[in-house]
């Protein structure tokens, strides 16, 4: 079973596929200065829920590319449910290859997924291309919590500090003007969601034959997260400005 397989199963109860809430995307989008028919896209859209909070909320219209067609297929049934259909489309496909209109969105986010672009630096140039003159950028990323993280945990792990992360963005062009983090209950909602997602999974298929794969998942990931990801995982949305004046 692939990983993004594995991903729709533990995923079943989320909207959100980050460790944050409603409320703090709600945070994001005031920081932004969202307003009624502001363009926006997101890479790695998922479910489609931040861009549906942000229509429902601010009016704005946007698009969201997601590789996993059952992502897209739950984004569009959201969509339409919510009588956003005309104001959100949802792209099905591979958001790196996204041929996308440059410097047209008042908003580029990335929130979780970053490793479409094989990393934090690069994905900064890409959503640099996307925004207007005056357009900001939403990233969300993983980061350590600290430098002292034991070399067991750290060393198979391509996460920055958040030093590093701040240090990056105003080397390729921007300030950081805003942090919406995500605290332990944000962690906790996010990965028990995607373990029981797998249980009931388990559960439902005694005989699927690839069962045992989703056991060890599920346990692999319990294990990682209670060994050394809550203490040391710390995880925020940013909100990017680009630089306007001289260095």
């Amino acid at each position: 079973m692939k990983f993004l397989e594995l991903k729709d199963i533990s995923e079943r109860y989320l909207e959100l596929v980050n460790p944050t809430s409603p409320e703090k995307i709600l945070t994001v989008g005031r920081v932004l200065g969202l307003k009624e028919d502001d363009r926006v896209i997101d890479f790695g859209s998922g479910y489609g829920e931040v861009l549906a909070l942000w229509a429902q909320h601010f009016g704005i219209t946007g698009i969201g590319i997601d590789l996993r067609e059952k992502a897209c297929k739950r984004a569009r049934a959201k969509m339409a449910e919510g009588g956003l259909a005309d104001r959100i489309e949802i792209v099905c496909g591979n958001a790196a290859g996204y041929a996308f209109e440059p410097y047209a969105f008042d908003v580029a986010a990335c929130i979780g997924a970053s490793f479409i672009w094989n990393g934090y630096r690069p994905a900064l140039g890409k959503l640099k291309e996307a925004i207007k003159p005056n357009g900001k950028v939403a990233i969300g990323e993983p980061s350590w919590r600290t430098t002292a993280v034991p070399p067991e945990y750290s060393r198979n792990e391509t996460v920055h500090t958040e030093y590093e992360l701040l240090r990056i963005a105003r080397e390729e062009g921007f300030d950081f003007e805003y942090v919406v983090r995500a605290g332990h209950d944000d962690w906790d909602h996010y990965e028990a969601g995607n373990w029981r997602g797998l249980v009931r999974w388990i559960d439902e298929n005694p005989d699927h034959p690839e069962r045992q794969q989703v056991i060890e998942h599920l346990h692999q990931s319990q294990d990682e997260y209670t060994r050394y990801a809550r203490e040391y995982f710390g995880w925020a949305i940013y909100v990017l400005n680009p630089v306007h004046y001289a260095a």
